[in-house]
């Protein structure tokens, strides 16, 4: 884990894309995409259908790591509505393990409005002074973390082109990468991105590499 702060709040970033609170001892993960593979299935796209294993394995491992007694969860928690009914045993079970082990929060998103078995269901909600929501709320001038966008850095080193998940950040403004195993990205430097971390004095890509904390600008006013 790399130490990061913002707003005042010491946080640190997982390699798992999860972000840790060590103050509140909470984990947070967003845009797990819980049985994406099943949804795309109903349609004629068969995929692996072990995503919502690999995802919640994840987790998992992500808690020990932590030692985390919370989580938050920032949305987009299942790819769709009727994706908790169509969890399968096992991953089912791990779910309902976890939301045992942890006092478990599910932020409302966009795809899935958070519907789940277990855990509690807000849209959004305030912690220590930081909103926790699905999508920045742009002209929010409030501290703020969030998910939804699925922020990659993509960059060329050394004749390489590179592409890792990231978190976008300014002085309020916090964008968690996706979480979920089977989910894609948008370049963290998207207009709609930098649109959504205003107002800003400036944004930049940030992520750990080599247990370090590495920034790279994307928009300065």
């Amino acid at each position: 884990m790399v130490p990061f702060s913002f707003a005042g709040e010491e946080f640190a970033l997982t390699s798992a894309c999860a972000l840790y609170w060590p103050r509140e001892a909470a984990l947070l993960v967003a845009d797990l995409h819980l049985e994406k593979a099943s949804f795309f299935a109903r349609f004629g796209q068969m995929l692996p259908p072990y995503d919502s294993r690999e995802t919640l394995e994840r987790v998992a491992l992500a808690i020990r790591e932590t030692g985390a007694r919370r989580v938050f969860c920032l949305g987009d928690n299942f790819h769709d509505a009727e994706g908790v009914e169509r969890l399968e045993p096992h991953a089912a079970g791990m779910l309902a393990a976890l939301t045992r082990a942890t006092d478990w929060v599910w932020v409302a998103g966009n795809h899935d409005r958070g519907r789940s078995r277990e855990g509690t269901l807000v849209d959004e909600l305030s912690v220590a002074g930081l909103l926790l929501r699905h999508e920045a709320r742009p002209g929010e001038t409030r501290p703020e973390l969030s998910g939804h966008f699925h922020p990659r850095l993509k960059v060329t080193a050394r004749g390489r082109r590179i592409v890792r998940p990231c978190w976008v950040a300014s002085e309020r403004k916090l964008i968690l990468p996706a979480f979920g195993a089977l989910t894609g990205g948008m370049d963290a430097a998207d207009p709609a991105i930098l649109a959504a971390m205003q107002p800003a004095r400036e944004v930049s890509a940030v992520l750990p590499v080599q247990g370090k904390l590495v920034r790279f600008p994307l928009w300065r006013s």
